[in-house]
């Protein structure tokens, strides 16, 4: 009730405003200690993916702390794990406003952020007045004016920086809103940064003494056999896990709306299936090589446990914690702990 009437309030606002002044508020909230009155109880239902114990399987994706400045205040509302970022070497303002648009009736968002963010030295510093020590997910990119011929020298630098921090790292290759960022998912592209991120991996290991897992965050928009020619150079690379997947750029099942013509990223409840379906081949295609972490459209409590059916191992959620707020948490744990539970 007390959610529904804070989204009701910042529903009024323009969408990337009332953003910013959620993430403010609870960032304040936190360092006041006022956190302690929303705090959700512990999860009793831990799980272990790559190497990592996660207190529960439902996180926060990557998208919505991007500089990392309200993790604490986040924490508080039951994720088992939290995904900081995009993060790129350097800050970048991104792509020109309006850029992010609600569509309430479909329960779902448009974005064209372009990877804004304040740097990967900011992240950091953000990060080191963090009090949080739970499982930290920092998720990287490249910078928009770096060519795609250049990438991987973004990728390696913000590698090199976050690793120590990171509990895992998720390299992202498939935000719509920045240009040519896509065709790093592919053939060449892909297999030789998947091999310089390895290498890389093994050496910091080697200087740190600790493993630090690396995910690759994929697109829905691709054909079955293009799910398995990915699938086929995670497994050569021995990469860490998936992220499946994330915004759409299609407009399946939003066709009557308004901003349905507006450029960038859809997700939210239309992405479910297109997410579900990627999550099924690629659980096909890896014959559990990799572990999947499952992202698209989970607005209930059973579209967690939908995902880890189709063979996710953890789930984030995004724009369904928009709309249902830490309610949303709770249930998708539940559910996913119903779940188990029966298959036992």
């Amino acid at each position: 009730m007390l959610y529904d009437l804070a989204r009701a309030l910042m529903f009024k606002l323009d969408a990337e405003k009332a953003h910013d002044l959620a993430l403010g508020s609870l960032s304040m909230s936190s360092s006041l200690g006022l956190d302690r009155m929303f705090r959700s109880p512990e999860s009793s239902t831990p799980v272990e993916v790559m190497g990592i114990r996660f207190p529960n399987p439902v996180g926060l994706a990557a998208g919505l702390d991007k500089n990392g400045s309200a993790v604490d205040g986040l924490a508080a509302l039951g994720f088992g794990f939290i995904e900081v970022g995009t993060v790129t070497p350097r800050a970048q303002s991104g792509n020109p406003k309006p850029r992010l648009f609600r569509l309430p009736e479909h329960r779902a968002i448009i974005n064209r952020m372009g990877f804004n963010n304040d740097g990967v030295d900011q992240l950091l510093a953000n990060l080191e007045g963090s009090r949080y020590k739970g499982v930290l997910g920092i998720n990287i990119g490249k910078n928009k004016d770096t060519p795609n011929n250049k990438a991987n020298d973004d990728y390696l630098l913000c590698l090199r920086k976050v690793y120590d921090r990171a509990s895992y790292i998720t390299v992202n290759v498939s935000s719509p809103n920045t240009p040519g960022l896509r065709t790093l998912q592919f053939g060449e592209s892909l297999n030789s940064l998947l091999d310089a991120l390895k290498t890389e991996q093994a050496r910091l290991a080697r200087v740190h003494g600790r493993y630090v897992p690396i995910a690759v965050k994929i697109a829905p928009d691709m054909s079955e056999e293009e799910f398995g020619l990915v699938a086929g150079s995670l497994k050569t690379y021995e990469m860490d896990a998936v992220i499946a997947t994330n915004t759409t750029l299609s407009r399946e099942g939003v066709e009557d709306s308004p901003l349905a013509d507006e450029a960038g990223g859809l997700s939210g409840e239309p992405v479910r299936q297109f997410s579900n379906q990627a999550i099924r081949t690629l659980s096909k295609e890896l014959g559990g090589a990799l572990p999947i972490i499952g992202v698209g459209g989970i607005c209930e409590g059973f579209d967690a446990a939908e995902k880890i059916e189709a063979g996710a191992s953890l789930v984030q959620i995004y724009t369904g914690f928009i709309y249902r707020g830490p309610a949303l948490v709770r249930d998708a744990v539940r559910e996913i702990a119903m779940l188990n539970s029966a298959r036992r």
